[in-house]
Protein backbone atom coordinates (compact mmCIF):
# COMPACT_ATOMS: atom_id res chain seq x y z
CA UNK A 1 0.00 0.00 0.00
CA UNK A 2 1.46 3.68 -0.63
CA UNK A 3 2.07 5.93 1.95
CA UNK A 4 0.03 8.49 3.06
CA UNK A 5 2.34 11.43 1.83
CA UNK A 6 2.28 9.93 -1.30
CA UNK A 7 -2.15 10.18 -1.88
CA UNK A 8 -2.24 13.95 -1.04
CA UNK A 9 -1.38 16.03 -3.56
CA UNK A 10 -1.08 19.44 -3.51
CA UNK A 11 -0.05 20.41 -6.95
CA UNK A 12 -2.70 19.24 -8.61
CA UNK A 13 -5.40 18.78 -6.25
CA UNK A 14 -8.58 17.40 -7.66
CA UNK A 15 -11.20 19.50 -4.98
CA UNK A 16 -10.00 22.87 -7.01
CA UNK A 17 -11.81 21.55 -9.69
CA UNK A 18 -14.51 20.25 -7.73
CA UNK A 19 -15.61 23.22 -6.42
CA UNK A 20 -16.13 25.05 -9.49
CA UNK A 21 -18.62 21.97 -10.35
CA UNK A 22 -19.96 23.17 -7.16
CA UNK A 23 -20.27 26.90 -7.67
CA UNK A 24 -21.53 26.02 -11.25
CA UNK A 25 -24.22 23.75 -10.11
CA UNK A 26 -27.86 23.92 -10.91
CA UNK A 27 -28.57 22.34 -7.85
CA UNK A 28 -28.85 22.66 -4.30
CA UNK A 29 -25.72 21.20 -2.60
CA UNK A 30 -24.20 20.63 0.94
CA UNK A 31 -20.59 20.17 1.47
CA UNK A 32 -19.87 17.98 4.92
CA UNK A 33 -17.12 18.34 6.78
CA UNK A 34 -14.42 16.05 6.77
CA UNK A 35 -13.57 13.13 9.52
CA UNK A 36 -11.06 13.28 12.01
CA UNK A 37 -10.27 10.00 10.72
CA UNK A 38 -10.26 11.30 6.60
CA UNK A 39 -6.11 10.30 6.90
CA UNK A 40 -7.24 6.84 7.14
CA UNK A 41 -9.63 6.47 4.73
CA UNK A 42 -7.42 7.82 2.09
CA UNK A 43 -5.12 5.42 2.89
CA UNK A 44 -7.43 2.69 2.72
CA UNK A 45 -8.74 3.84 -0.21
CA UNK A 46 -5.39 3.86 -2.02
CA UNK A 47 -7.18 6.89 -4.66
CA UNK A 48 -4.37 10.03 -4.62
CA UNK A 49 -6.34 13.65 -4.31
CA UNK A 50 -5.30 14.26 -7.35
CA UNK A 51 -8.58 12.24 -8.33
CA UNK A 52 -12.16 13.51 -7.68
CA UNK A 53 -12.96 10.64 -5.72
CA UNK A 54 -9.94 10.75 -3.64
CA UNK A 55 -10.18 14.47 -3.21
CA UNK A 56 -13.92 14.17 -1.57
CA UNK A 57 -12.49 11.54 0.37
CA UNK A 58 -9.75 13.72 2.09
CA UNK A 59 -11.17 17.30 1.75
CA UNK A 60 -15.47 16.07 2.44
CA UNK A 61 -17.32 14.24 4.79
CA UNK A 62 -19.40 13.41 1.86
CA UNK A 63 -21.37 16.24 -0.47
CA UNK A 64 -25.36 15.92 -0.16
CA UNK A 65 -26.82 17.58 -3.49
CA UNK A 66 -30.33 18.42 -4.67
CA UNK A 67 -31.46 19.00 -0.83
CA UNK A 68 -29.65 16.00 0.35
CA UNK A 69 -31.94 13.33 -2.62
CA UNK A 70 -28.58 12.25 -3.19
CA UNK A 71 -25.44 11.64 -1.23
CA UNK A 72 -21.87 11.11 -2.57
CA UNK A 73 -19.76 9.36 0.15
CA UNK A 74 -16.28 10.88 1.25
CA UNK A 75 -14.94 10.68 5.05
CA UNK A 76 -18.20 10.37 6.88
CA UNK A 77 -19.00 13.27 9.82
CA UNK A 78 -21.71 13.59 12.11
CA UNK A 79 -24.77 14.07 9.74
CA UNK A 80 -23.56 11.00 7.18
CA UNK A 81 -22.27 8.59 9.52
CA UNK A 82 -20.90 6.14 6.62
CA UNK A 83 -17.27 6.66 5.01
CA UNK A 84 -16.95 5.62 1.42
CA UNK A 85 -14.45 2.54 3.03
CA UNK A 86 -16.13 1.17 5.92
CA UNK A 87 -19.63 1.14 3.83
CA UNK A 88 -17.97 -0.97 1.05
CA UNK A 89 -16.48 -3.52 3.71
CA UNK A 90 -18.03 -6.87 3.72
CA UNK A 91 -21.24 -5.25 1.49
CA UNK A 92 -19.99 -4.80 -1.83
CA UNK A 93 -17.96 -7.62 -3.90
CA UNK A 94 -16.98 -6.78 -8.12
CA UNK A 95 -18.27 -3.23 -7.17
CA UNK A 96 -17.49 -0.18 -5.19
CA UNK A 97 -20.64 1.74 -3.71
CA UNK A 98 -19.60 5.49 -4.23
CA UNK A 99 -23.19 7.00 -3.77
CA UNK A 100 -27.04 6.38 -2.80
CA UNK A 101 -30.15 8.27 -2.89
CA UNK A 102 -33.28 9.37 -0.54
CA UNK A 103 -35.64 6.66 -2.45
CA UNK A 104 -33.30 3.75 -2.08
CA UNK A 105 -30.91 3.30 -5.29
CA UNK A 106 -27.28 2.82 -5.10
CA UNK A 107 -24.29 4.28 -7.28
CA UNK A 108 -21.54 1.68 -7.68
CA UNK A 109 -17.94 1.68 -9.69
CA UNK A 110 -17.91 -1.72 -11.74
CA UNK A 111 -14.82 -3.75 -10.77
CA UNK A 112 -15.84 -6.60 -12.46
CA UNK A 113 -18.70 -7.67 -11.19
CA UNK A 114 -21.33 -5.99 -12.89
CA UNK A 115 -20.48 -6.06 -16.57
CA UNK A 116 -17.09 -6.06 -18.78
CA UNK A 117 -16.80 -1.94 -18.25
CA UNK A 118 -14.45 -1.92 -15.94
CA UNK A 119 -14.59 1.63 -13.76
CA UNK A 120 -18.11 2.60 -15.06
CA UNK A 121 -20.50 3.59 -12.62
CA UNK A 122 -23.88 1.60 -12.26
CA UNK A 123 -27.00 2.49 -10.61
CA UNK A 124 -28.92 -0.63 -8.67
CA UNK A 125 -32.35 0.97 -9.50
CA UNK A 126 -35.00 0.60 -6.62
CA UNK A 127 -38.11 0.71 -9.50
CA UNK A 128 -36.37 -2.62 -10.83
CA UNK A 129 -33.81 -3.98 -8.21
CA UNK A 130 -31.60 -4.00 -11.41
CA UNK A 131 -27.87 -3.14 -12.35
CA UNK A 132 -28.23 -0.15 -14.98
CA UNK A 133 -25.27 1.21 -16.79
CA UNK A 134 -24.64 5.13 -16.88
CA UNK A 135 -21.88 4.69 -19.33
CA UNK A 136 -19.66 7.13 -17.25
CA UNK A 137 -16.85 7.18 -14.88
CA UNK A 138 -16.98 8.91 -11.56
CA UNK A 139 -15.29 11.96 -12.34
CA UNK A 140 -18.11 12.22 -15.24
CA UNK A 141 -20.80 10.93 -12.61
CA UNK A 142 -19.85 13.66 -10.28
CA UNK A 143 -20.91 16.63 -12.68
CA UNK A 144 -23.71 15.04 -14.32
CA UNK A 145 -24.92 15.11 -10.40
CA UNK A 146 -24.30 18.61 -10.22
CA UNK A 147 -26.53 19.38 -13.56
CA UNK A 148 -30.11 19.41 -13.99
CA UNK A 149 -29.65 16.39 -15.90
CA UNK A 150 -30.23 14.68 -12.28
CA UNK A 151 -33.79 15.98 -11.98
CA UNK A 152 -34.48 14.33 -15.20
CA UNK A 153 -33.06 10.89 -14.55
CA UNK A 154 -35.10 11.08 -11.05
CA UNK A 155 -38.40 12.17 -12.84
CA UNK A 156 -40.04 8.42 -12.42
CA UNK A 157 -38.82 8.39 -9.00
CA UNK A 158 -40.56 11.89 -7.49
CA UNK A 159 -43.39 13.02 -6.65
CA UNK A 160 -44.97 16.21 -6.73
CA UNK A 161 -44.14 17.63 -2.94
CA UNK A 162 -40.79 15.60 -2.42
CA UNK A 163 -38.84 18.93 -1.16
CA UNK A 164 -40.73 18.73 1.57
CA UNK A 165 -40.56 15.42 2.79
CA UNK A 166 -36.39 15.44 2.39
CA UNK A 167 -35.80 17.27 6.25
CA UNK A 168 -37.97 14.11 7.66
CA UNK A 169 -35.07 11.81 6.39
CA UNK A 170 -31.30 12.07 6.92
CA UNK A 171 -28.55 10.89 4.67
CA UNK A 172 -28.42 7.88 6.81
CA UNK A 173 -31.78 7.42 6.15
CA UNK A 174 -34.19 6.41 2.86
CA UNK A 175 -37.65 5.94 2.18
CA UNK A 176 -38.93 2.63 1.84
CA UNK A 177 -41.85 2.31 -0.07
CA UNK A 178 -44.85 0.30 -0.19
CA UNK A 179 -46.28 -1.44 -2.71
CA UNK A 180 -42.64 -1.71 -3.80
CA UNK A 181 -41.49 0.45 -6.35
CA UNK A 182 -40.60 -2.57 -8.42
CA UNK A 183 -43.74 -4.27 -8.57
CA UNK A 184 -46.68 -3.33 -10.86
CA UNK A 185 -49.10 -1.74 -8.07
CA UNK A 186 -46.00 0.50 -6.65
CA UNK A 187 -45.47 4.31 -7.69
CA UNK A 188 -43.31 7.31 -5.92
CA UNK A 189 -46.45 9.08 -6.31
CA UNK A 190 -49.07 6.57 -4.64
CA UNK A 191 -46.97 4.13 -2.51
CA UNK A 192 -46.27 5.03 1.23
CA UNK A 193 -43.47 5.61 1.98
CA UNK A 194 -41.39 5.05 5.23
CA UNK A 195 -38.06 6.27 6.17
CA UNK A 196 -35.46 3.49 7.26
CA UNK A 197 -31.83 3.18 7.48
CA UNK A 198 -30.23 3.11 4.25
CA UNK A 199 -27.84 -0.17 5.73
CA UNK A 200 -31.85 -1.78 5.77
CA UNK A 201 -32.47 -0.86 2.22
CA UNK A 202 -29.10 -2.15 1.25
CA UNK A 203 -29.58 -5.54 2.69
CA UNK A 204 -33.43 -6.00 1.85
CA UNK A 205 -32.64 -5.18 -1.55
CA UNK A 206 -30.15 -7.95 -1.74
CA UNK A 207 -32.83 -9.83 0.48
CA UNK A 208 -35.23 -9.62 -2.51
CA UNK A 209 -33.31 -10.06 -5.32
CA UNK A 210 -31.91 -13.46 -4.43
CA UNK A 211 -35.77 -14.30 -3.52
CA UNK A 212 -36.29 -13.02 -6.57
CA UNK A 213 -33.93 -15.11 -8.56
CA UNK A 214 -34.37 -18.55 -6.36
CA UNK A 215 -38.20 -18.11 -7.84
CA UNK A 216 -37.33 -17.68 -11.30
CA UNK A 217 -35.42 -20.85 -11.18
CA UNK A 218 -37.79 -22.74 -9.27
CA UNK A 219 -40.48 -22.01 -11.96
CA UNK A 220 -38.13 -23.06 -15.05
CA UNK A 221 -37.16 -26.39 -12.99
CA UNK A 222 -41.53 -27.17 -12.60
Amino acid sequence: MRPLHELINTDEPAMLLVREWLDASENHYEVLPPSESREAVLHELQVTTRSTMGAIAYETGGILIDHGWLRILGSGCERLTRDIVTWNRDRAEGFFLVADDVVGGFFAINSNGLGEDMGAIYYWAPDTLEWEPLGAGYTDFLAWALSAELGAFYQNLRWPDWQSAMPSVNPDQCFSFYPFLWTEEGCATTSLRKAISVSEQYEFNGNMVRQLKSREEHSQDV
